[in-house]
């Protein structure tokens, strides 16, 4: 019997190099997401069988350096040294191949075997880059695959390379800075070669002149003598060069990536512009880049409306039909009354929350995966900095559309706590694709879809008085934008379905088991004559000053563990999906006023705990109620004139 032969590599990169194309490649279903241990960021993992071997694949945050500024760097890193892969598979934007090249030399520092993946070599031939691999790989002296990751090309040559990497371990090169920086390294390293440290003596030395927090830290309980002369060093090296060391190895390590740029490079000066640079070009202006906005984002709610009613219709008559058929096969018992609330939530959710959110999904990752979400945050910087934060925080608020949870973890991208904690109180506030089930599947389908459009403007015009409030209370200045800006390039269908199906079953996993236990419980509490004796607690606030059922203040509880619950559970409740026949006009504005601003949903209040604190998280849920409610009395009373 044959022992089993096993290869462990994982993919690295900046963000938009294609990574994750890569990644659903080679690992095509066998992939499971995950969370690191003790961490909210997403583990991605897969697995293959190629020729003999079991191939496991981890596909580590995008991040753009290997610093300590962010959770993600920290993960890689560690990752890197201490589970010790076979293979680091860089994945690189040929494009932008010496932005690219900083990140991979930080690997090479970490003395890990490294193959770069130049991708997109057919955008950088369209653009009329040439890069010449075979120089590279020499220089570099690691291998270097081009590849078309859109349409798998070259990606088998990686797990090939890897293979042959891992059989024939090549000899790791290092390659050398200025000559002062180089001595100040080589004495540092001498210094921590009896120090029991998993890392690179070379690396700590670098990270100590790049004055790394998180490694002094280190070399402070095993040898803090050598901080002393680290000190030194860094002064040395700012002496010499008017700037603090950090930027000093930084520069050096820019001046590196640019050389081997100019000698591996060449671009045709006389190439006309692209339709990609004229694209750019237009959807960036500070004119016609707004109208594009307006019409992109104006045509994704109204498609997702249309597409949601049109699904929604076609799954209106399993609610009669199925319902006659419990009664006459089951019966009408408590036990019977229980099972059919069951039922019936899971029908609610496929015919009310589903076709909302599934195209949804699908139109913010083609509009993600062709590289347009980038833009709306370069339009919008100006706009964000009168709210304290920056054009970045456009990322976190369009990722919170389809999630507010997704949306408050990618805060991490602001650079400053304030701008981070601003942006993540912001994000709660952005009506997610739950909160769009209640929009468009009662405001929208019953009352117009232009007060649906309205409700959004209205969200967007209160945030941004929010964030003017909290960028007065909050002091400090936002910083300014720095942001890499992706090439359009064809969305690829297979990665949108990947992304479309990873939210989905996170919804389909999580949500239908809340649905299906909340549906019972306010059943039974209706059965057990409950109802109303709770709905008599919450009426002054329910009925007296928002003018809704009495019913609908139990529904706004549930509503806590998720925002489509409400609308799911008040069709499974009153036993009907046509709303008119129980809410007037006025009432299904009102209550989706509420239930857009009121207490997010239980998983972002957590994430809030998590990253902010409890105080932060609990001032956060209490005020945002407080909000809700006196917000959604006064538009009650408001529509009194209207209707």
């Amino acid at each position: 019997m044959t022992e089993e032969k096993k290869l462990n590599i994982v993919l690295a990169g900046q963000g938009n190099t294609g990574k994750s194309t890569v990644f659903n490649f080679l690992t095509g279903l066998h992939q499971h997401i995950g969370n690191w241990a003790g961490k909210t960021i997403e583990k991605s993992e897969g697995t293959l069988f190629y020729k003999g071997y079991t191939v496991d694949v981890l596909d580590l945050p995008g991040i753009y350096s290997l610093t300590t500024y962010s959770v993600e760097e920290v993960i890689s890193r560690e990752y890197i040294i201490n589970q010790k892969p076979d293979c680091v598979i860089n994945i690189v934007d040929a494009t932008n191949l010496e932005r690219n090249l900083i990140f991979t030399f930080q690997l090479l520092e970490l003395e890990c075997p490294v193959i770069l993946v130049l991708n997109m070599v057919d955008l950088a031939k369209k653009k009329g880059i040439r890069i010449d691999s075979k120089k590279l790989q020499d220089i570099l002296n690691v291998h270097v695959i081009p590849t078309i990751a859109s349409r798998g090309a070259g990606l088998t040559s990686i797990i090939d390379k890897a293979i042959e990497l891992k059989e024939k371990k090549g000899q790791h090169k290092v390659h050398h800075y200025g000559k002062e920086i180089e001595n100040c390294i080589k004495q540092l390293s001498a210094l921590l070669e009896d120090i029991d440290i998993s890392y690179p003596a070379r690396w700590i030395a670098i990270k100590l002149l790049e004055k790394d927090k998180d490694i002094i830290k280190l070399v402070q309980k095993k040898k803090p003598e050598i901080l002393e002369k680290t000190k030194q060093l860094q002064d040395y090296l700012e002496d010499i060069h008017g700037h603090d060391s950090s930027l000093v190895i930084a520069d050096e390590r820019s001046h590196l990536t640019c050389r081997i740029t100019r000698e591996t490079e060449t671009i045709d000066a006389n190439r006309k512009a692209s339709l990609n640079d004229r694209l750019s070009a237009i959807t960036t202006d500070r004119f016609l880049g707004y109208i594009v906005m307006v019409l992109i984002l104006g045509g994704m709610f109204l498609t997702v409306f249309m597409m949601g009613d049109l699904l929604s219709g076609l799954f209106d008559p399993l609610f009669i039909s199925w319902h006659n058929w419990w009664n006459d096969t089951v019966g009408t018992t408590f036990i019977a009354s229980l099972g059919w609330a069951a039922v019936e939530s899971v029908l609610a959710l496929v015919q009310i929350a589903l076709p909302y959110i599934l195209p949804f999904y699908i139109i913010l990752y083609i509009l993600e995966d062709w590289g347009y979400i980038a833009r709306i945050s370069f339009l919008m910087d100006n706009l964000m900095h009168k709210m304290g934060i920056h054009g970045k925080a456009c990322i976190s608020f369009i990722i919170g559309l389809g999630c507010n949870v997704p949306g408050c973890l990618s805060c991490r991208i602001m650079e400053s706590k304030r701008e981070r904690f601003i942006t993540a109180v912001l994000v709660t506030l952005v009506p997610c694709s739950a909160v769009s089930v209640i929009v468009f599947g009662l405001v929208g389908k019953y009352v117009g879809l232009l007060w649906a459009f309205g409700l959004y403007l209205f969200a967007l015009l209160l945030i941004f008085l929010v964030g003017k409030i909290l960028s007065r209370l909050l002091l400090g200045e936002p910083v300014e934008l720095i942001m890499a800006m992706p090439d359009y390039k064809t969305p690829q269908i297979k990665t949108v379905l990947y992304q479309t199906w990873d939210a989905l079953k996170e919804f389909v996993y999580i949500a239908a088991p809340i649905v299906v236990i909340s549906g019972v419980a306010i059943h039974g509490i209706d059965l057990a004559g409950w109802m109303p004796f709770i709905s008599s607690i919450l009426k002054p606030v329910t009925v007296n000053w928002l003018g809704l059922p009495a019913v609908t203040g139990i529904l706004l509880i549930f509503g806590i563990l998720r925002k489509e619950l409400i609308l799911v559970m008040l069709a499974a409740y009153l036993g009907t999906t046509h709303f008119s026949d129980v809410l007037s006009p006025q009432q299904m504005i009102t209550f989706a006023v509420v239930s857009m601003f009121y207490v997010p949903c239980i998983a972002t209040i957590s994430v809030l705990w998590k990253e902010y604190g409890w105080k932060k998280a609990l001032i956060v849920c209490v005020l945002e109620i407080l909000f809700a409610i006196l917000l959604a009395g006064i538009v009650n009373r408001i529509l009194n004139f209207v209707f």
